[in-house]
């Protein structure tokens, strides 16, 4: 196969370059060398939007919730509490619109993007070959600009060229597009962009984290999805949604042939995927490994699946270069040294009990759907045993509703009792367990997290190998923005749309589901579900489909933007996120669920507002609805 990229330390040698303060522009491509690092300049933008602190698929999908109520401000946390119903016209949160989030100005690198296009024919020893490969990489980048755009506002405006250096005031103060002007754009700009951008990188060493074609080929997939789905296809909701000129700004009539143009696109980008070697991540690691059993085995294999190195991850279609720099706050405190350093790295970033509940029995259903599972008293508490214990303590009290769960609850989930491999420790009969009852306890092989206000831990976020003990050694890894195994279930979602059930959807479901260690999705509903007709209808299949990515992409950033996509996100946090009775040390009041935050979430969220001033400034700008 051939490699991927390369390590982190070059990527961001590579690419984390801004142009500098030129006097002209004839400077600035004056030459080859000059012109290539405007291009990377045209990259910096979207690398600064690594940073997830800053995703809205990240911070609104309730997978991860977070205090507010520390003294410490760790970092800017104004994203996770959006949930919280903070957003407002007057100064809104995340507002890319505005003029930037972080590091981030969308327009500013449009601006930048077109600068270049319009360029690029300066350099006089660019040659042809290389000129059309760069276009494309700044068409690709064009085209995700305005697509990030297009999730967060709906109809945007299009940054199509460069302003006039002597453009009047009214010529600048643009109008909105309608969504479905919006994306076909995007869409052009990557069908322009594609039959020019390479298969793979060859060079390596110098050229790590440029755009190829089976990336570009993934996002106009997820794309087309995007334009499909309930929130863009026919949404009633903004159907008096319109600009001062009485023009529709979204579609007001579902059209089905867009499921089939995305299911399209995703077996083609499948196609290409497979093509260049990529395939899922299947071989247990072996490093930091010792003695461990084939059932720890298959745990670890799924947090590789996320947290491998880029160039040793055949699955990883596409990340950015920026490492997941937050593994601080995802690992508990399983030493009594790791005490000192939480006023550093608190560990409390918590996942609510309703995330945890989302992921399968062993047997491949929801926990409420499994006819063998008692439900009802899922939270009484139940000792660790020898058929479990290469993922709960032996001996140890914990919720009955932790055993007898799927491999990628184990991989995901930090819970009270749970085993957590790694940490410095390599044998299996050594490793370390999760105990967080009493967490104030101040001795003992606790988990001292006082600020993770759940008890339970976004395991997956933590590579294995990173230690959490007298120092913090974290194991850099570049969090994904598309995985195979998530264009697979987005093809799976996109044919059952366009098709109903076929055999390629349960085909590419089981795909997922058998690297996870489960039945295929037919014989599960079949023999275990209480529903077991469900999985034969497309209304049954699309619920299926859906907890189905939920599960596999949880704690990724993709969550939030699929619930705002299906309409499912004002669903989702309609209901109290709770968490475990923390302060208690016994485990009959501990495993007693407490409600920790009351989400606030209406339909207006769907969108962001435009900050009132700038719909002020320009009289051209029509406010999103609700707002």
């Amino acid at each position: 196969m051939t490699m991927l990229c390369m390590t982190s330390i070059s990527c961001k040698k590579y690419l984390d370059v801004t142009p500098d303060n030129v006097g002209t522009l004839d400077y600035a491509f004056r030459n080859r060398n000059e012109a290539e690092n405007y291009l990377f300049g045209c990259y910096s933008t979207m690398q600064h939007m690594n940073d997830v602190i800053y995703n809205a698929g990240f911070t609104t999908s309730s997978e991860i919730i977070y205090p507010n109520n520390l003294t410490a401000n760790f970092f800017d946390q104004n994203g996770f509490n959006l949930i919280r119903g903070v957003q407002s016209t007057g100064n809104p949160i995340l507002n890319y619109w505005g003029g930037g989030v972080g590091a981030v100005n969308i327009f500013q690198a449009l601006r930048r993007c077109n600068t270049m296009l319009e360029n690029i024919d300066k350099p006089i020893d660019l040659g042809a070959p290389e000129k059309k490969r760069w276009i494309a990489e700044v068409k690709f980048l064009k085209a995700y600009y305005h697509y990030y755009m297009i999730r967060l506002y709906g109809p945007i405006l299009l940054i199509k060229d460069s302003y006039a250096i002597d453009a009047s005031p009214e010529s600048l103060k643009r109008k909105r597009v309608s969504t479905d002007e919006a994306f076909a754009y995007v869409v052009s700009l990557l069908d322009e962009a594609i039959p020019d951008l390479p298969p793979v990188i060859e060079n390596q060493a110098k050229e790590f984290g440029r755009i190829t074609k089976f990336i570009a080929m993934s996002v106009k997939a997820e794309v087309l999805t995007t334009a499909a789905s309930p929130l863009f296809n026919g949404n009633p909701d903004y159907v008096s949604f319109k600009d001062h000129d009485g023009k529709n700004l979204f579609s007001t009539t579902y059209d089905a042939t867009k499921w089939q143009k995305a299911a399209d696109a995703c077996k083609d980008a499948i196609t290409e995927c497979e093509a260049q070697g990529l395939h899922l991540y299947n071989t247990p690691p072996t490093t930091g490994v010792g003695t461990v059993s084939d059932e720890l085995k298959k745990i670890l294999t799924l947090q590789s699946a996320v947290t491998e190195k880029w160039e040793q991850n055949p699955e990883l279609i596409w990340a950015l270069n920026y490492g997941f720099g937050y593994q601080g706050f995802v690992i508990p405190k399983l030493t009594s040294k790791s005490v000192s350093l939480a006023n550093t790295y608190p560990s409390n970033w918590a996942v609510p009990l309703s995330e945890s509940e989302l992921f399968y029995t062993n047997h491949g259903v929801p926990l409420d759907q499994d006819k063998t599972f008692d439900y009802n008293n899922r939270f009484t508490p139940q000792v660790g045993d020898d058929a479990n214990k290469h993922f709960i303590e032996q001996g140890y009290e914990t919720a009955k509703e932790h055993f007898n769960r799927e491999n990628r609850f184990y991989a995901s989930i930090g819970f009270d009792g749970g085993i957590w491999f790694g940490n410095g420790v390599v044998d299996e009969s050594k490793a370390y367990y999760v105990q967080a009852r009493g967490i104030f306890a101040v001795s003992g092989p606790k988990s001292f997290n006082s600020t993770n206000f759940t008890g339970i831990w976004p395991k997956k976020l933590a590579n294995y190998q990173s230690v959490m003990d007298n120092t913090y050694s974290p194991i850099d890894f570049h969090l994904p923005l598309i995985r195979l195994s998530g264009l697979y279930l987005l093809y799976a979602e996109t044919l059952n749309e366009a098709q109903g059930p076929t055999a390629d959807v349960y085909n590419y479901i089981d795909k997922v589901r058998t690297r996870a260690g489960l039945d295929g999705v037919q014989a599960s509903w079949a023999n275990y579900s209480k529903t077991p007709d469900k999985v034969n209808t497309k209304e049954g299949l699309r619920d299926i489909i859906h907890q189905e990515r939920r599960i596999e992409l949880s704690f990724e950033g993709q969550t939030g933007w699929d619930l705002r996509r299906w309409k499912e996100l004002q669903q989702v946090l309609s209901k109290p996120l709770q968490g475990w009775n923390i302060n208690e040390g016994s485990s009959a009041n501990y495993y007693r669920p407490q409600t920790v935050i009351i989400p606030v979430f209406g339909l207006k969220d769907y969108l962001w507002p435009i900050s009132t001033q700038d719909v002020i400034v320009n009289e051209n700008l029509t406010q999103n609805p609700y707002w």
